[in-house]
C-alpha cells in the first residue's frame, strides 16, 4: 500500500503518521486480496480555526473503485482516528458489494410457526 500526505504541517505530521502506521495495518489487512502496488492511500489534514477543530480527509484508491472519508475531531489525531473508522467501514461495505452479499442474505425463520416434528407447547 503506498501512503502519501499532503497539508500536513511538520509539528503535526508525526502523530499522524505514527496513527496512519498503525491503522493502515488493519486496513491491509482488510485489503489482502489485491495488489499491494495497486491500493494507495492519501491523507490531507486541515484545521478550521475558528472552531477549533481538525479535519482529515482520506483518500483510498483500489483496483476496483475509490473511497472517500473525512473525520472531524478536536484534535489532529481524533480527526485521523474518525476518517480510518469510516474509511474501514466503507472497505467492508464495498467488498460486501463486490461479493454480492445482499444476492445471499438469508432468511430467518418466523418465530411464531412451528417445523414439522415439533409439537407446540401447553404454555
Amino acid at each position: 500500500m503506498k501512503i502519501t500526505y499532503s497539508r500536513i504541517e511538520p509539528p503535526l505530521r508525526e502523530a499522524i503518521e505514527h496513527e496512519t502506521a498503525h491503522r493502515s495495518e488493519k486496513l491491509a489487512r482488510l485489503l489482502k486480496h489485491y495488489p499491494a502496488d495497486s491500493v494507495m492511500l492519501h491523507g490531507s489534514l486541515e484545521e478550521n480555526p475558528h472552531e477549533h477543530e481538525f479535519s482529515y480527509s482520506l483518500n483510498l484508491t483500489l483496483p476496483t473503485g475509490t473511497l472517500h472519508a473525512t473525520g472531524v475531531g478536536a484534535d489532529a489525531l481524533a480527526g485521523a482516528k474518525a476518517a480510518f473508522a469510516e474509511i474501514e467501514r466503507q472497505v467492508k461495505k464495498h467488498q460486501e458489494k463486490l461479493r454480492k452479499d445482499y444476492l445471499w442474505k438469508r432468511k430467518r425463520p418466523r418465530s411464531g410457526i412451528s417445523v414439522a416434528g415439533e409439537v407446540p407447547s401447553a404454555d
